[in-house]
């Protein structure tokens, strides 16, 4: 990949790709996290390919599932996904029978959404499909390396919310 984090080497016969060096990037965390996200992105976009959903849909889907009667803008902030875009995801989820949007018995003007069982046997599917995108990555690290990977990760994440709290 162009621009692999802190990675110096050059090409071989047997690595036909020129590796640049990150230089200053190779302290970024961002850079890091970007980097790795983009070539899981296509990954994922790939093994999604067959069910013809937008991006973001399966993130959708097992919130929803994980928190039903959650709101739009919760998914939407717990996701990363802007506003925009959760509108035309669940819009799609609902067309195509996946999700169900119910008044709120707490808010009249907030729909609190569910994933109906075509929703959860599809979320079920791609389920298996993300994680074989995975699977390199799992068997090189091992569970405890991943365990370790989650919990930094999370920790980043609540330095950065509590940093930067979400704005409704």
């Amino acid at each position: 990949m162009t621009g692999t984090p802190g990675a110096e080497e050059t090409a071989t016969e047997e690595h036909p790709r020129r590796w640049l060096k990150a230089g200053l990037m190779a302290d970024r965390l961002s850079f890091r996290v970007r980097s790795v996200m983009a070539l899981l992105g296509a990954r994922v976009t790939e093994a999604f390919a067959p069910y013809g959903l937008r991006p973001g849909s399966f993130t959708s889907m097992a919130l929803i599932s994980a928190n039903p009667g959650s709101s739009q803008i919760e998914l939407a902030r717990l996701g990363g996904l802007d506003k925009s875009s959760i509108v035309l995801i669940i819009d799609d989820l609902v067309q195509r029978g996946y999700a169900v949007r119910a008044k709120s018995t707490e808010d009249r003007r907030r729909s609190s959404l569910f994933l109906t069982r075509a929703g959860e046997e599809v979320m079920a599917q791609m389920y298996t499909a993300a994680m074989a995108t995975e699977t390199s990555i799992r068997a090189e690290l091992g569970p405890d390396d991943m365990q370790q990977l989650f919990g930094l990760l999370d920790r980043v994440y609540a330095i950065l919310e509590r940093e930067d709290p979400p704005i409704d």
